[in-house]
C-alpha cells in the first residue's frame, strides 16, 4: 500500500498556509475523510545541513519517503502537505512517493495583509527575515507555480472559509472515507460546503500509469 494522492498547500510567509493546512485537516476529519496531515517544513529541519545537501532537498525526499511508508502501512492513502514552495517543488514529492495524483493550491495575500499577519505569528528572531523574504517569495510562487495550481486569495477571509474552498477544489469527499483501514468515530457531517465560486480544482497526474478516480 502507498500514498495515492497529495493535496499541496503553498504560499509565501503570511498567507496562512500552515493555519489553512490544520483547518483543512480538521474539516476533513469532521467529514470522516481519512488522511495524513504533514507540515512540510519538518522534513529538512536540521542544522547544520549536510555539506552536499545545503538546500535540504535530498533530506526532504528521504524523510518524506520514510514517513509516507509508516502512514501508508497504517492504511492512509491521502496526504495534506502544507509547505511554502510545495506547489513549485512538487517534484520532490513525486521523487519520494512515486506515482501519485497531485492537487495544488497556492494561497495569496497582499503585501499589506502579509506584513500585518507575520508579527502575530513570528515572535522570535526570525520576524525580520520573514518580512524581507515574504514579498520575494510571493512573486516567485505566482510566476513559477504551474497552471494546474489554483490560486486562492486569503485577504479579509477567515481560515474556515479558506479551508472550505480548498477542500471544494479537490475531490476528497466522504465517498472516499473508507480509504483508511481504521474505523472512525467522528461527529456526523451534514451537507457538503456550498460552491465557493472558484474555478474547479485541477489535479495533475504525475508520472505514467497513475490510477485515475
Amino acid at each position: 500500500m502507498a500514498i495515492e494522492e497529495v493535496l499541496l498547500i503553498g504560499g509565501a510567509a503570511g498567507v496562512g498556509e500552515s493555519s489553512v493546512g490544520w483547518e483543512v485537516s480538521s474539516q476533513l476529519n469532521r467529514r470522516a475523510v481519512a488522511h495524513w496531515h504533514l507540515e512540510g517544513d519538518v522534513l529538512d529541519a536540521a542544522w547544520p545541513r549536510p555539506a552536499d545537501d545545503q538546500d535540504g532537498r535530498r533530506m526532504t525526499v528521504n524523510t518524506l519517503r520514510a514517513m509516507a511508508g509508516v502512514f501508508a502501512a497504517e492504511g492512509y492513502l491521502r496526504c495534506v502537505y502544507a509547505q511554502t514552495a510545495s506547489v513549485v517543488d512538487f517534484e520532490l514529492v513525486t521523487r519520494a512517493l512515486g506515482r501519485v495524483r497531485l492537487h495544488g493550491v497556492l494561497l495569496t495575500a497582499s503585501e499589506t495583509t502579509r506584513s500585518a499577519r507575520l508579527p502575530q505569528r513570528e515572535i522570535g528572531s526570525d520576524l525580520d527575515r520573514h518580512l524581507v523574504s515574504s514579498t520575494r517569495m510571493a512573486d516567485y510562487l505566482q510566476k513559477q507555480a504551474p497552471e494546474w495550481v489554483t490560486r486562492v486569495p486569503t485577504d479579509d477571509r477567515t481560515v474556515t472559509e479558506i479551508a472550505r474552498d480548498v477542500i471544494a477544489l479537490s475531490d476528497w469527499t466522504v465517498a472516499y472515507a473508507n480509504s483508511c483501514t481504521h474505523p472512525f468515530r467522528l461527529p456526523p457531517f451534514g451537507a457538503p460546503p456550498e460552491s465557493s465560486g472558484l474555478r474547479s480544482g485541477v489535479s495533475v497526474h504525475v508520472d505514467r500509469g497513475v490510477r485515475g478516480r
